[in-house]
């Protein structure tokens, strides 16, 4: 590809001209700073800043959220938590000898437990459901971009203008040179990796 800055058929001129590819990378940085916690100690925090010129040049579609994991964690842990306390509580229940009470043992039967156990059962299908879903989803993440390095390769020969806010493609067989909104480029560029109708649904900020 041609890395050499040329005029932009918007405004014809090239001083503001950039490649896609380093326009995209340029609004993804990693920005370190030192904040307070909860409780008011200082720490050092990294996060990950993407840009909206950069979110609306992605060659690929957002990958699904992961949020879920957390549901799924937490089922894990009452499932695990619960099943050791309906073990341990009942072996305590079992062991406890007679005349290891002072004075009269209590009164009534020991306390019926086996609802831990549903609990549990219970707590570890929602936490396996989670995983399944999340599986999925990455799955049919990856099935769905399968033909990014198609997407890629059209990405690759964008021209970013800043001063007019549009893309035009260069040396690309059968392409349109005239400038592009970030919508129609991104239209393009994912209907070229076999994901185009998301385009529709993923819109570019305005």
């Amino acid at each position: 590809m041609n890395t050499t800055a040329h005029n932009c058929p918007g405004c014809g001129r090239d001083d503001l001209v950039q490649a896609v590819p380093a326009a995209y990378l340029a609004g993804r940085d990693s920005v370190t700073r030192r904040e307070r916690n909860s409780d008011g100690d200082m720490r050092t925090v990294t996060r990950r800043v993407t840009t909206a010129l950069a979110e609306a040049l992605a060659p690929v579609p957002k990958e699904p959220t992961y949020g879920l994991g957390g549901l799924g964690l937490f089922a894990g842990f009452v499932s695990v938590a619960t099943f050791l306390f309906w073990v341990f509580a009942g072996k305590a229940f079992e062991e406890v000898p007679d005349g290891a009470y002072f004075g009269e043992p209590p009164s009534g039967p020991d306390p019926d437990l086996s609802f831990l156990g549903w609990v549990s059962a219970l707590a570890l299908c929602v936490s396996l459901l989670v995983v399944a879903v999340l599986v999925r989803r990455r799955g049919e993440f990856a099935r769905l971009t399968r033909g990014r390095h198609q997407a890629e390769e059209l990405w690759s020969h964008g021209w970013y203008c800043h001063r007019c806010g549009t893309v035009h493609l260069r040396d690309v067989p059968h392409e349109d040179v005239r400038p592009l909104s970030l919508q129609e480029f991104r239209e393009q560029v994912w209907q070229r990796g076999g994901y185009g109708d998301l385009a529709a649904r993923q819109r570019v900020s305005d």
